[in-house]
């Protein structure tokens, strides 16, 4: 349930971004199309000079998912065991409840997870979700994006995280043209709830192929980015499991992708529309972890640092910890953002 005060802010986040795409097609998704009857309501408040500004998150990004079974660990691991990273993402809640790292949270006493945020936060680092997953196919199985999006915020709010990753995997959707409708739809009301106001995190997690133009019927991730953009605070691109010889190069993954994903390195994503600050550049912690993509850590330190000389700050995400932990992000940050 939203508070009178909660209605205002999303209100105003909301009829802010519409104003903004007026020029977009009659027939095309809005984020008002995901909102419950009292968010709706609430607009009729507020013309587009009552608005509130939405400070994302500063980049650089340094993210970690987590989904492997570590024993001795329940729920996250010791500060020390991540130095270097800033966000850490439990894996993962689904349509049919929590997961893995997700679940162990939430056997947790409520003492024990105060205890861990309050380590997490003194160190920096962000304790979020991660939602959906590869196994999860919310669009094709008809899950109702808005009664979703309610459902996860509650589950957020319950067990105190700060935020939410949106690990959306849901291919036939996508091919289908279907999948773009009802990420803008769980997105708009996913913000509803969890509002930048009290500084909650929304990230998502696309493959970097969703972003090639005019190469998926609805659109695409550059659909959804057009629509709800605002809404998102950073991309966790993945830039692997999408072909042998893809995005394994400093090259193929920052300016030049191949013809099979044209346009979806990462500086070609910026050339459609996406900002650089936005783009956080997601890759295996080693071969093991991915079917392909796999760039060695020190490579990908030159990749990052390169990007960085060209304006890029967004910062680099990885699946998974334990394979990912403290030596691995030094690494990788040793040449442009040294720990």
């Amino acid at each position: 349930m939203f508070s009178s005060s909660g209605f205002r802010r999303v209100a105003a986040l909301v009829v802010a971004y519409f104003v903004l795409q007026l020029s977009v097609a009659v027939a095309s998704p809005t984020p008002l199309e995901g909102l419950d009857a009292k968010a709706r309501d609430a607009l009729a408040e507020f013309t587009p000079r009552e608005l509130v500004a939405r400070a994302a998150p500063a980049a650089p990004h340094w993210v970690v998912y987590s989904d492997k079974y570590v024993s001795g660990t329940t729920g996250p691991p010791a500060v020390s065991a991540i130095t270097g990273f800033n966000v850490f993402l439990l894996s993962f809640l689904l349509t049919e409840g929590a997961w893995d790292k997700a679940y162990e949270w939430t056997t947790l006493t409520a003492d024990q997870r105060s205890s861990v945020k309050s380590q997490y936060a003194a160190a920096g680092i962000k304790l979020m979700v991660s939602v959906f997953g590869s196994t999860d196919v919310p669009t094709s199985s008809n899950a109702d994006p808005v009664g979703t999006a309610n459902t996860i915020a509650a589950w957020v709010k319950e067990y105190d995280l700060d935020g939410v990753d949106v690990d959306y995997e849901d291919f036939n959707a996508m091919d289908a043209g279907t999948a773009e409708a009802w990420l803008i739809s769980f997105t708009t009301q996913l913000r509803a709830q969890l509002p930048s106001s009290s500084n909650y995190i929304i990230t998502h997690a696309p493959v970097a192929p969703w972003f090639s133009p005019n190469k998926w019927p609805g659109g695409g991730y550059l659909k959804v980015h057009q629509q709800v953009g605002s809404l998102i605070d950073w991309y966790n691109v993945q830039f692997y499991n999408q072909g042998a010889t893809e995005y394994t190069t400093c090259a193929g993954l920052l300016t030049s992708s191949s013809s099979t994903w044209p346009n979806s390195a990462l500086f070609q994503i910026v050339a459609s529309g996406v900002p650089a600050s936005k783009l956080v550049i997601g890759k295996p912690a080693n071969s093991g972890d991915a079917n392909n993509g796999y760039i060695a850590p020190a490579t990908l330190a030159g990749c990052v640092s390169q990007a960085k000389n060209q304006g890029w700050n967004a910062g680099v995400s990885t699946w998974e910890y334990p394979d990912a932990a403290s030596s691995w992000i030094q690494t990788v940050r040793a040449s442009s953002w040294p720990v």
